[in-house]
C-alpha cells in the first residue's frame, strides 16, 4: 500500500513538473514570435552609415525592389559628386513605426500634433517599404536637386530627409504633400 501511495504521489509530480515545463516553453516560444523591447534589426532599425547596397539588413532588404534600386543608383551617383549618403531608415515594421509614434505624441503632446510628423503604421509608407530617410543634409539637398534623374521625390513638405519612387525617372516631382493641412 505504501509502495503504491509513493507511485501516486510521484506520479502527480511528474505530471505538475511536466505541465510546467510545457507551459513555460509554450511561453517562451511565444516571447520568440512577438519579442518585446524596443525594436531591433529585424524590424528595420538601420545602424549608422547605412548603405543602400546594405541588404543584409532589413530596413535595405525589405524595401520596394524599384525603390531600392533608384536609391542605389543615386548613392553611386553622389558618391561620384564626393558625397556620401547614408540610408538613416528605411523600410519599418508596424511595431517600429507605432513605437515611432507613440514617442511623437509624447513629444508633441497630442495624437493629432504627431500625426504632422510620424504616420500610423497603417498609413506609413515605410511599413510598405515605398519610402527611405536620407541623410546627411548635403545628401538630401542633392537628391532634391537631382532625385527625379532616378524617380525619386521628396515627397513630404516637412521632412527634407524623406524621399519615395512617385515620377518617372527624368520626369519633375509633383507638389509635396503638407502634413500639417491633413
Amino acid at each position: 500500500m505504501l509502495t503504491d501511495h509513493r507511485t501516486t504521489v510521484v506520479a502527480i509530480v511528474a505530471t505538475v513538473t511536466c505541465l510546467g515545463l510545457t507551459s513555460c516553453t509554450a511561453a517562451s516560444a511565444q516571447d520568440d514570435a512577438t519579442p518585446s523591447g524596443p525594436p531591433r534589426a529585424a524590424d528595420g532599425v538601420l545602424p549608422d552609415h547605412t548603405s543602400a547596397y546594405d541588404t543584409d539588413l532589413p530596413g535595405i532588404a525589405k524595401l520596394d525592389p524599384a525603390l531600392r534600386k533608384a536609391v542605389q543608383q543615386a548613392e553611386t551617383a553622389m558618391k561620384n559628386d564626393g558625397i556620401k549618403m547614408q540610408v538613416t531608415t528605411g523600410w519599418r515594421s508596424k511595431k517600429y513605426q507605432q513605437e515611432l509614434l507613440d514617442k511623437a505624441i509624447r513629444k508633441y503632446g497630442t495624437k493629432k500634433k504627431a500625426l504632422e510628423y510620424v504616420a500610423e503604421p497603417d498609413a506609413s509608407h515605410h511599413v510598405t517599404g515605398h519610402a527611405v530617410d536620407i541623410g546627411p543634409t548635403n545628401a538630401d539637398d542633392w537628391l532634391t536637386r537631382h532625385g527625379n534623374r532616378y524617380g525619386l521625390c521628396q515627397t513630404l513638405s516637412n521632412e527634407i530627409w524623406h524621399f519615395e519612387l512617385v515620377t518617372q525617372p527624368g520626369d519633375d516631382c509633383p507638389p509635396m504633400t503638407d502634413p500639417a493641412k491633413n
